[in-house]
């Protein structure tokens, strides 16, 4: 077993309109290793929504496999999709998501009571994971008492407190501000060197520049795979 946490081979996507299937993904075969940081890029209709929500287990493929942190999820019932996403993955998304009249620990610790983790447990584990992206001053505050940035600042604490072994971001600057974007970016970063996983989907070149490595799709298809041997400085 290579140390990849994201295998991928010749995975397919069709859609059913009737009796016509429209393929999405065309046959993509890719690893991700473990603390690699991935932008997946490609335009509108390129495959890249369906490809993270795949990557995310909240859907399959119809043909070829998907190895997950050493599981085979591609033929997976949903109940053990359900429990992986839950435990190996942390989604981050342009909406944030978050419960307004929730503090942010509370938000934070949503999963952990999915997960069955106690009460005191759960806010110490909320609490580390605000540390880790520089809010823990803020945790006492509902969604309405912070800036946008700091809203998404707490969904990115909210995906890292399962501890997943691997981190989506699905355009998570897409509603932000440049300078914000910048801030938030920055923490991903932090993140991916704290030894965890990133993906991220993007459309924007100067947010893709943060990734070491950036994949992009065209018509369901790996169109090109480069890695920097730098990471780009800012």
């Amino acid at each position: 077993m290579s140390d990849s946490i994201i295998r991928l081979e010749e995975i397919r996507k069709s859609y059913f309109m009737g009796s016509q299937a429209i393929p999405v993904l065309k046959g993509i075969s890719l690893d991700i290793f473990r603390n690699e940081y991935v932008a997946l890029m490609g335009p509108s209709g390129s495959g890249k929504s369906t490809l993270m929500n795949i990557l995310g287990c909240l859907d399959s493929p119809t043909g070829g496999r998907y190895i997950l942190n050493g599981k085979d999820v591609s033929k997976m019932p949903d109940d053990d999709l359900a429990e992986v996403r839950n435990t190996e993955i942390g989604f981050v998304f342009q909406q944030f998501n978050l419960l307004p009249r929730l503090s942010a620990a509370e938000n934070v610790a949503l999963p952990l009571i999915y997960a069955g983790v106690g009460k005191k447990e759960r806010m110490e584990r909320a609490l580390e994971a605000l540390h880790k992206v520089g809010l823990a001053d803020r945790s006492h505050h509902k969604s309405n008492e912070l800036s946008g940035g700091q809203i998404q600042r707490v969904a990115i604490a909210r995906a890292l407190v399962n501890n997943p072994a691997l981190l989506l971001a699905d355009e998570p600057t897409g509603n932000l501000d440049s300078k914000t974007s910048v801030e938030v970016m920055e923490i991903f970063g932090k993140i991916r060197d704290a030894g965890n996983t990133v993906v991220l989907v993007t459309h924007e070149e100067d947010i893709a520049a943060y990734a070491h490595r950036v994949v992009r799709l065209r018509d369901g298809l790996v169109e090109s795979d480069r890695s920097r041997t730098m990471a780009m400085s800012h």
